[in-house]
């Protein structure tokens, strides 16, 4: 036995300052290993065969001379695939049935999944699927997200589908100045730089799954389900993750691979080619929005309208919430939102980096740009004289509201009492410049999660949580949340995360995971802290402590609990040529506590980079005739590179939650939220010419330029 002193000194606070990676080195010497770089003894190498109709039934399958090729061991249809149960609601409700693969001949998209082939190999692997005949029954088909579409419907999500309040049509009658206008934007695609992969295996009767994704607890779940196992007998663990972005949850290739190692009895690997993720992975729904804002003389609201349609699957529903945003910034009297569906032939969308806010901010900030326009206010105050005392649709009062803040500091620094109201009037040479903003918010909730904290012997502290860090820098925030509970350096501290077996957590989602998981350590760490300082002993295996925050979180007081921002842009446009650049970019954000200013500034940067590639490069052409993506690749997938972003800032304000007994909020979304709309707005006011619908393409810049109406 042995006691630890926590601090001999007074304690340097590690929350607040700026702190490398704690995995830093380990990545970039390549000592960390990713889901599919990870070795196994025996492991064999599944390939997804995919179909090539979008709608319509497998015949056939002519497997026998794909068996007789060199080192295939299998191959798993839905002739002889394992039963799989999806009579159940996960973490997030019912499972996509893309997961349940090969439970029968249906064909609902295209890059529907029809077999597996597993072989030594995965070149083996790979040209014996691609050698795989598949047979169908093709059916007529249909793609096309149209407004008026008659299976367009209504949809809960996580919020209600329609919110209503007051007389709409009366109140805009009574307007002074209306706005009635329609946006669109494209359908997008995560494209994580790690591809998705997990390798399968048994291990004494138990499954163990090594795997990428944003929520070990959450993909043991659905296994478990899915396999009909005891949930004792399922692990997953996920220590590294590249990227995921909403994308990396349960996916058919983790379903698959536990499958092929079920039937073979050795470790069994499938990964997804990026062609394949455009298929397999979800995206953003296409989103078509209308959105209709009657104001007094003054710019005051008396009415708000947001309706947006958004696609799904024939087979599983999922809603893009576009019309959150609306409920939350701006109030009126009468005031009406409502999310609808239509049921296509394409794959099952799904969350994606600031799901509802993303597009959703783009029409609703654009929106008000026109508004301000009409009433001849200036940006920005229109938007703090109709500053919600609470919630528009909940009533709830805000945990702070610091919007008006990060527009006042915003202005500020970009220099936004100088600017020219009038569009088009600015030059430079071939350029002609503008500047628009935006703003933003996203919800700072919680969830229960639970974490242990052990003492050692020799004056280390070991954190276990089952978080994902999937780039975030989330591993470093909780070692520096940590090190402050226990009044003990970070050095000190040393980080296991991304295993189930440590227990129930949040997952790396809706800007939720630092905060809950914080929650749980520093409840886990104060405690320890406490024993050791009332002079428990610390055996040789150390002393341990354990938390669980569901009551805490349970009892948090309801409120509207957000993260507020402000983004500025400036951009250049020719219009000889259509080329449309951002020039430079701020972002200000009140997002509660910041954690470790380094990466909490990359998250918000890296979301604002996204913002831009939104505004003008991100598209997914779905092509009519076949059903599929054109150009599923990152040579026809376009996205911003660093020479589209050559200044861009971000910062923030100081923020809090008295309530709170964490305050931290999300980083990773917010920073995306209104930035396509300031840069969208720039550009009307450098031409005077409104744009839509997203991207904003070089054809369209030059269709407006040719003197046709607002794109």
């Amino acid at each position: 036995m042995s006691t630890v002193t926590t601090t001999t000194s007074v304690h340097a606070p590690s929350v607040g300052t700026g702190h490398t990676r704690v995995e830093g080195r380990d990545k970039v010497t390549g000592a960390a290993r990713y889901a599919a770089e990870v070795p196994f003894a025996g492991l064999a190498h599944g390939w997804l065969v995919l179909s090539t109709i979008a709608r319509g039934r497998i015949r056939a399958l002519d497997t026998e001379p794909v068996l007789a090729m060199p080192g295939v061991l299998a191959v798993l249809d839905h002739r002889n695939a394992p039963h799989l149960n999806t009579d159940y609601a996960g973490l997030l409700g019912k499972p996509d049935p893309t997961c349940a693969v090969f439970q029968h001949d249906r064909v609902p998209h295209l890059g529907w999944p029809v077999a597996l082939v597993v072989a030594e190999t995965s070149e083996q692997a790979r040209e014996a699927a691609e050698a795989l005949v598949v047979h169908y029954e093709q059916q007529p088909h249909d793609v096309e997200l149209t407004s008026d579409h008659p299976g367009s419907h209504p949809l809960d999500g996580h919020m209600p589908a329609v919110t209503e309040k007051g007389d709409l049509d009366a109140r805009l009658a009574s307007s002074t100045f209306v706005v009635d206008v329609e946006y669109t934007t494209p359908e997008e695609h995560h494209n994580p730089m790690e591809p998705h992969a997990a390798t399968a295996r048994w291990d004494g009767g138990r499954l163990e799954v090594t795997d990428s994704n944003q929520g070990v607890t959450w993909v043991a779940g659905e296994l478990q389900n899915l396999f009909s196992l005891d949930p004792a007998s399922v692990r997953v663990r996920s220590e590294h993750v590249g990227g995921g972005f909403g994308s990396k949850g349960v996916r058919a290739h983790q379903v698959a691979a536990v499958m092929a190692a079920t039937v073979l009895r050795r470790p069994v690997r499938v990964a997804l080619t990026r062609r394949q993720m455009f298929t397999l992975a979800g995206h953003r729904s296409p989103t078509i929005q209308r959105v209709r804002l009657g104001a007094d003389p003054d710019g005051r609201l008396r009415a708000l309208e947001h309706r947006s349609v958004s696609r799904t699957s024939t087979f599983h529903e999922f809603v893009e919430p576009s019309t959150g945003a609306a409920r939350v910034m701006y109030d009126a009297d009468a005031h009406h939102t409502a999310n609808h569906v239509v049921p296509l032939d394409v794959p099952t969308p799904t969350w994606m980096r600031a799901p509802g806010e993303a597009p959703g901010s783009f029409a609703l900030e654009a929106a008000f740009d026109e508004l301000a326009e009409k009433c001849g206010i200036d940006p920005i105050e229109l938007r703090l004289r109709n500053e919600p005392e609470t919630g528009p649709v909940s009533g709830l009062p805000f945990a702070g509201r610091n919007l008006a803040a990060c527009f006042r500091e915003g202005a500020r620094r970009f220099g936004w009492a100088d600017r020219d109201s009038r569009p088009g009037v600015r030059r430079e040479g071939r350029w002609l410049l503008g500047t628009g903003t935006a703003a933003a918010s996203f919800p700072a909730g919680s969830a229960p999660s639970t974490a242990t904290a052990t003492a050692h012997p020799d004056g280390t502290f070991t954190i276990r949580i089952s978080a994902a860090d999937i780039g975030t820098g989330a591993r470093t925030a909780l070692a520096l949340v940590a090190a402050d509970a226990l009044q003990v350096a970070p050095e000190r501290i040393r980080m296991r995360i991304g295993d189930s077996d440590f227990g129930p957590a949040m997952i790396a989602g809706g800007s939720m995971g630092t905060r809950s998981w914080s929650w749980a350590v520093k409840a886990a760490a104060g405690e320890l802290r406490e024993r050791l300082a009332l002079g428990a002993d610390i055996p040789a295996q150390g002393l341990t402590v354990r938390s669980d925050t569901t009551e805490a979180v349970q009892a948090l007081r309801p409120a509207e609990r957000h993260s507020f921002g402000a983004q500025f842009a400036e951009v250049a446009v020719d219009v000889t040529t259509g080329e449309v650049r951002v020039r430079r970019m701020l972002g200000i954000f009140a997002a509660g506590p910041i954690v470790n200013p380094l990466t909490a500034r990359n998250q918000l940067l890296g979301g604002m980079v996204w913002g831009i590639s939104m505004a003008l490069h991100e598209e997914a052409d779905r092509d009519r005739a076949s059903g599929g993506v054109v150009g599923a690749d990152l040579a026809g997938y376009h996205v911003a590179t660093h020479a589209d972003v050559p200044r861009i800032e971000a910062d923030w304000i100081e923020d809090t939650d008295p309530d709170d007994p964490v305050g931290i909020k999300g980083l990773g979304e917010i920073g995306v939220v209104g930035a396509a709309a300031a840069v969208a707005n720039a550009v009307w006011h450098a031409t005077g010419v409104r744009h839509r619908s997203l991207p904003i393409r070089p054809d369209r810049v030059l269709t407006a330029a040719a003197g046709a109406p607002d794109a």
